[in-house]
């Protein structure tokens, strides 16, 4: 009988996820996750940090999934990016970086185990220039992303959105309403009354928290703006 494979060091699995940490000098990597880096494993619905408060640290994850959304007065919330392992959270960079409240709130969507940097555990490492290049390749990426939402915010008609979104969850979708609505920032009794009626088109078919899209080629267009006729 073999003996079991020895656990990875922390150090290890961050740097599979984010080989930009792998790439860091050792010594540098090393120190600061043991003097800087606070590991957290939480259940999913965890708030992670809140919009408006100070940003406490720099997210990094080993596992899991992190939604992060901006929300309104009036309690309705627009997603805007969702941080997977390898992935970096833009909302905790822009704070540590402009020593500014958070703009976003964020929590664990599933079962979600995280490292935790402090500001001066962050600031070390972005002093190496291959870390530095991949924080600002991913802020770069994220910020496209964001302008993108916003164009489709303010220019596309809430169906369109509405459709392209189905279609990028695949078929069937198990979700409810409100999370689409959360994940375009509206209102249940919007997103249910859209399904409704592209059900009665014959696009999709619905059940509880299920739906299974019948006629992808239509939604298609419709999200392109074309019309589904």
């Amino acid at each position: 009988m073999t003996d079991a494979p020895p656990s990875l060091s922390l150090a290890d699995r961050l740097g599979q996820a984010y080989p930009a940490v792998a790439a860091l000098p050792a010594a540098l990597r090393e120190s600061v996750l043991a003097t800087h880096a606070m590991v957290l494993t939480v259940p999913p619905g965890t708030p992670l940090f809140e919009e408006g408060a100070p940003c406490q640290g720099f997210p990094m994850l080993l596992s899991g999934e992190v939604r992060v959304a901006r929300g309104s007065q009036g309690g309705r919330s627009l997603e805007l990016y969702r941080v997977t392992p390898g992935e970096l959270c833009v909302a905790s960079t822009a704070g540590l970086f402009g020593q500014s409240p958070l703009v976003a709130h964020g929590h664990a969507t599933q079962p979600t185990e995280l490292v935790v940097l402090s500001r001066a555990g962050f600031e070390s490492w972005a002093v190496d220039p291959g870390f530095r290049r991949f924080v600002f390749g991913v802020f770069g990426d994220r910020l496209a992303d964001l302008m993108g939402l916003a164009e489709a915010v303010a220019f596309q008609r809430l169906d369109q959105r509405l459709a392209a979104a189905l279609l990028g969850h695949g078929s069937p979708l198990l979700v409810t309403h409100q999370a689409l609505a959360d994940e375009l920032g509206t209102v249940r009794e919007i997103v249910t009354r859209l399904l409704k009626r592209f059900e009665r088109a014959g696009w999709l078919s619905l059940g509880r928290e299920r739906i299974e899209l019948l006629d992808a080629p239509a939604l298609r267009r419709l999200a392109a703006g074309q019309g589904a006729e």
